[in-house]
């Protein structure tokens, strides 16, 4: 079985951060947090003017929080530092200075959705539905709500927020303004995504850091409103319904 990993890769200015976890690219808190460094890191790099977010393999684009260390939590504490692991990256992506293209290649879940909402600009195929899955656990999309409600509106949010067992198809993602284009294959995908990162190469970096400010302008609290959110992730998990819904996967 293929090991978990973070790499990037630089290549004519575009760098290239790709995450992998073999259950279905669902995210640990050690990936989390390289995902995050990785992100800061290319965002500071002067001879990066892009960046492509990617997965590996073909199925999954992120199945969401790992579920083997979600299962193990004990008290409010570790709930909170686990749950600020997405927190980390989706601040992290406003944060940073550049440009972040998504490439979602497959189905995409929870955390996934709030990964793929923190894109500026995200781009997928046919087979990349999205669910937000959390209320089934007995919790909720607390930490990944802000960058979701801010791509799909409240309304959209809601929706798949509260129809929790649903996928939603990358074409209702692409009407709530979540995809800006849905492909019919991965290799389609991958053209289109060099494509376009070679365009934006050659836009003043400055232009793109002050337009990256703007886009992002409201959401200058959300270090603070993330954590907030973290702790309540981190209280609910621990409840008598939560742990029993946690067993069935065990």
């Amino acid at each position: 079985m293929k090991e978990a990993y973070v790499k990037k890769q630089i290549e004519n200015k575009v760098a290239t951060v790709e995450f992998f976890h073999p259950a279905h690219n669902s995210l640990p808190s050690d990936i989390l947090s390289k995902l995050a460094t990785t992100i800061t890191e290319v965002g500071q790099d002067d001879e990066v003017l892009v960046i492509i977010l990617k997965s590996g393999g073909d199925r999954t684009f992120c199945a969401g929080a790992s579920f083997t260390e979600l299962i193990n939590i004990q008290d409010e504490t570790e709930g909170e530092k686990f749950f600020m692991g997405f927190a980390n990256v989706i601040n992290a992506m406003r944060k940073c200075p550049k440009f972040i293209i998504g490439r979602v290649q497959g189905k995409t879940v929870g955390g996934g959705v709030g990964l793929a909402s923190a894109m500026d600009y995200c781009m997928a195929t046919k087979y990349a539905a999205i669910k937000l899955s959390e209320l089934n656990l007995g919790i909720g999309p607390f930490v990944v709500g802000p960058a979701v409600q801010r791509k799909l509106g409240a309304s959209g949010m809601s929706q798949i927020a509260i129809d929790a067992n649903t996928f939603y198809s990358p074409e209702w993602a692409k009407q709530k303004g979540l995809y800006a284009n849905v492909y019919d294959s991965t290799e389609e995908l991958d053209e289109a995504v060099i494509d376009f990162a070679k365009n934006l190469c050659e836009y003043n970096p400055e232009a793109v850091k002050e337009m990256k400010q703007m886009f992002w302008r409201g959401t200058e609290d959300w270090d603070q409103l993330l954590n907030e959110r973290a702790k309540i992730s981190g209280r609910l998990v621990l409840s008598d319904f939560t742990k029993e819904k946690l067993e069935r996967f065990k």
